[in-house]
């Protein structure tokens, strides 16, 4: 006799308080961005009107037109955000994966602390540490370039992405390599043949975490590793939008939403990736 499904188990008073509990999480993780996109159709001069009104009645997306000249090259930080992060996703990647899988299964001397010291760095502010990797970047001779931000993008993202990667390549049985010993294959060779392919969700996780915190954490080295406009990402176009006078704040917003679409748009696509591979992954033999 078949079991009835898992949520056909709970009461009908049960699953009003799930779909609540559901639905005001989403509210409070939705409303800002509800509230950004309300802010940019509605007039500067109206924005601070009384009384409030949460939704615009004369609502027009003027404000979407409009940012493009009051910070000129805007297209260019856009670009430069998406550059930026795509290489220091790439970057990490190629170190990370050799690396998670050396940690995740091999046993030598230091590996503990070394994986503790990793920990560690995540502890650590990027501004504590902006006057030492100023003068690392002056005596590489790279500042004012992409390399300014690539660089600790880069030395940042590492440790997190090699205990993320480490983890899941520890849940796949080590038999697999075992057998691929037996058939005489190098570490390397398994590596690419066989952890790989199945470690594959495990590695799109990574890549889509690391550009995240790629896309979003450019804005305090782009200020203090560069001083040129055609280096700088998309968090420094939107500082423009804060006048001496007063923020424009409607054309912030739109500036916002438009800046991270070409994110959202590559993480959407790559979910569809991560998706299908753990779908393959539960049923392969």
């Amino acid at each position: 006799m078949s079991q009835p499904a898992m949520i056909n188990r709970y009461r009908w008073y049960e699953l009003v308080g799930i779909y609540a509990g559901i639905f005001v999480f989403l509210a409070f993780i939705l409303a800002p961005f509800v509230e950004g996109f309300s802010v940019s159709l509605k007039p500067l001069g109206l924005l601070f009107s009384s009384p409030y009104r949460f939704w615009p009645e004369n609502g027009s997306f003027e404000a979407y037109r409009t940012m493009w000249v009051s910070v000129p090259g805007f297209a260019r930080y856009i670009f430069n955000s998406f550059f930026i992060s795509t290489i220091v996703t790439a970057v990490v990647l190629v170190l990370v994966v050799p690396s998670a899988y050396a940690f995740a299964r091999f046993q030598f001397r230091g590996s503990g602390a070394l994986l503790a010291a990793f920990l560690a760095v995540n502890m650590f502010s990027g501004a504590v540490l902006l006057i030492p990797l100023f003068r690392l970047m002056r005596s590489m001779g790279v500042l004012n370039t992409y390399f300014a931000m690539i660089v600790p993008g880069v030395a940042f993202l590492i440790p997190s992405a090699i205990w993320l990667l480490r983890t899941y390549m520890m849940r796949i049985p080590r038999e697999l390599d075992e057998a691929a010993f037996v058939d005489g294959a190098s570490h390397f060779y398994t590596l690419r043949r066989v952890i790989l392919p199945i470690a594959m969700p495990g590695i799109t996780v990574v890549a889509i975490t690391t550009f995240i915190g790629s896309y979003a954490q450019q804005f305090i080295f782009a200020l203090t590793f560069n001083s040129k406009t055609e280096y700088m990402p998309l968090p420094i176009g939107l500082y423009a939008y804060f006048g001496r006078q007063e923020v424009i704040w409607n054309e912030l917003m739109a500036a916002s939403f438009v800046g991270i679409a070409p994110a959202v748009i590559l993480i959407f696509l790559m979910q569809r990736y991560l998706v299908a591979g753990l779908t393959a992954g539960a049923v392969k033999q």
